[in-house]
């Protein structure tokens, strides 16, 4: 039976060990488009733009990320979105950082019908 269900812990369990210029990434999904990874950069995070969109979901831990043009603080619960080809990066943040990543879409992003602004469902 396929998995549908995966905890923070078990995803830690698969990362790998820091080491010079390897990301700090499990992949714990995949599904079309779709990909889920815990990412726990330790350091400096040295990530380099993405070919597709991805939300960042904020497991734990605090600092400033860097959008684009924009710099913004983070902690625990908050969600980040980049689109695909924006150079972003994770700084000033704190030992115990962790955050879900979920890419999806076609290579190159979705096309954006807006600037991104909050919409309601009805």
């Amino acid at each position: 039976m396929a998995q549908y269900r995966w905890t923070v812990e078990d995803a830690a369990a698969m990362l790998p060990a820091q080491a010079p210029g390897r990301l700090r990434a499990a992949t714990i999904f995949e599904r079309g488009t779709l990909s889920l990874e815990l990412y726990a950069p330790q350091g400096r995070d040295e990530q380099t733009p993405h070919t597709q969109d991805e939300l960042y979901v904020v497991v734990s831990g605090h600092g400033e990320f860097v959008n684009g043009a924009e710099r913004h603080p983070f902690q625990a619960g908050d969600v980040l979105f980049v689109p695909a080809g924006v150079e972003h990066r994770f700084e000033n943040f704190s030992a115990d950082f962790q955050t879900w990543v979920i890419f999806y879409g076609p290579q190159g992003g979705e096309q954006a019908d807006g600037e991104g602004e909050l919409t309601g469902r009805d």
